[in-house]
């Protein structure tokens, strides 16, 4: 092989030793390369990686805003279903409560109306039996003078006796039913 020194004693440039300007140039315009880098587009990429990352930032904070909002409405919505439930089941019992009182309301009401109607009916039958015990009365005194009269074979004809005759006859029945009931109550 041969040695650069031996190329370079022969005046021929090696291609394997880069020449002293060559690497001054290029070392300039690698320092004003590096400069561009890093005085234009380094902070154009810092600006945009920073906007990315305010933009994703903000973008998982609003999602959890809105997850915690998601959540605070879900939770204010549960407690409004509860407080319906419980308001619904407070109504079914006051409505319950309140169909009890009216059907007691309405038994009492019939009760009444019951008892009403049988002490009229009991006033009407009382009445009835008063009425049917004079028209009773009438006609037993009508026939009882009319008997009498036959027995006695002269007609009673004269109003105030026979008032008389009957009114005797009818307290004679009393009597005699009055003593008729003591002797069952005795027995």
């Amino acid at each position: 092989m041969i040695s650069a020194d031996v190329l370079h004693a022969a005046g021929e440039a090696s291609p394997l030793v880069p020449n002293p300007w060559e690497i001054l140039a290029t070392g300039l315009g690698f320092i004003v390369l590096m400069i561009v880098v890093v005085k234009f587009i380094v902070p154009a990429f810092e600006k945009t990686y920073q906007q990315r990352v305010e933009a994703i930032e903000g973008g998982l904070n609003k999602a959890e805003e809105a997850q915690a909002e998601a959540e605070a409405m879900k939770a204010r919505y549960e407690q409004s279903l509860a407080d319906a439930h419980a308001e619904a089941s407070r109504l079914r019992e006051e409505a319950r409560a309140e169909g009890a009182q009216i059907v007691a309301e309405h038994k009492e009401k019939a009760a009444a109306e019951a008892a009403r109607i049988t002490e009229q009916a009991q006033q009407q039958i009382a009445a009835e039996r008063q009425q049917a015990f004079a028209s009773l009365r009438q006609d037993v005194g009508t026939l009882a003078t009319q008997l009498a009269g036959r027995i006695v074979g002269e007609a009673l004809d004269d109003d105030s006796r026979s008032q008389r005759v009957v009114d005797r006859f009818l307290a004679d029945l009393d009597a005699e039913q009055t003593d008729q009931s003591r002797t069952e109550a005795a027995q």
